[in-house]
């Protein structure tokens, strides 16, 4: 079922420069019981967060939660207000232990691999949003879920997150995009070392290896997922959304191509309000009131 119910809902959260507690409205949509929706509201009005929700099977990827995962990044893709997307888990002490596999032994060949299939397409919906998406990490992160925090722009993950590619241990490889954005992130050479052996490493290899941006205390990496959105959140929205493309489109090719990517995008903000307002908000030495236009 598309989105099974929506309410409006309080939430606390604290803020990383001082112990005071804010209330914000939140707004959530259940795309399937295992993957819900968070829209905040008030001043962090267009931050999202997408929740991972299944602890009976500590957040494995069955059909149901691809299912949501896939409904859910449409809906983002949609919506006009959304400016940053945060990917986090709701069920402690893990992020999401990969494929479900008690789903998979049930399954024929053909039908493994439209899944595999399926599930690399939705990883590459949540890469290509417009808008930077930033992933969470606390506790274990392998297989499809490391593949999934991959297609993410940022990545955090508190002390005791654990990562690992487990593939080749079954006798298959990464295929859900793991081959090809775990050595874009970390390197050919590292990410050859991960997939081939399998092994377990944590948060501060992850963190030396460049494939999380923060590692920050255990419990911890929300709060500094929300920082950096609310950030981000201020920014001139188009500005951001134009440099996210000009990178990742640029990335795929040679610099002169990479180059002209690179003015196109500017060209499309520079006749914006948004543009105006950065300017007019500098010389008046105000904050700037972006509407994304």
């Amino acid at each position: 079922m598309h989105c099974a119910r929506s309410f409006l809902a309080q939430w606390k959260t604290s803020t990383t420069s001082s112990s005071l507690l804010f209330r914000r409205t939140l707004i959530l949509q259940t795309f399937s019981e295992p993957v819900k929706l968070e829209k905040l509201s008030d001043s962090d009005s267009g931050i999202v967060g997408l929740k991972l929700d299944r602890p009976e099977a500590k957040n494995a990827i069955g059909k149901e939660m691809l299912r949501g995962l896939r409904n859910a990044i449409d809906d983002i893709a949609r919506d006009p207000s959304a400016k940053v997307l945060v990917l986090s888990s709701a069920v402690p002490r893990v992020f999401c232990a990969g494929a479900d596999l008690k789903e998979r032994r049930v399954m024929n060949p053909s039908e493994v691999q439209q899944f595999v299939n399926s599930l690399r397409s939705t990883f590459s919906s949540l890469e290509e949003l417009s808008i930077p998406t930033i992933a969470v990490i606390e506790g274990a992160a392998l297989g499809g879920g490391l593949e999934m925090i991959l297609s993410c722009d940022l990545r955090i993950c508190g002390g005791d997150a654990t990562f690992s590619m487990p593939e080749t241990g079954l006798a298959i490889i990464p295929g859900a995009g793991g081959t090809q954005r775990l050595p874009r992130i970390v390197g050919r050479s590292i990410a050859k070392e991960l997939i081939f052996t399998g092994r377990r490493f944590d948060s501060k290899e992850a963190l030396s290896m460049g494939l999380v941006n923060y590692c920050v205390p255990a419990g911890e990496a929300y709060l500094k997922a929300l920082q950096i959105s609310r950030e981000i959140n201020q920014k001139g929205p188009l500005a951001v959304k134009m440099a996210k493309q000009a990178i990742n489109q640029g990335l795929e090719v040679e610099l002169s191509s990479a180059l002209a990517m690179e003015e196109e995008c500017y060209e499309q903000i520079l006749n914006t309000q948004d543009r105006l307002e950065g300017l007019a908000a500098f010389a008046e030495k105000r904050k700037p009131r972006y509407i994304g236009k």
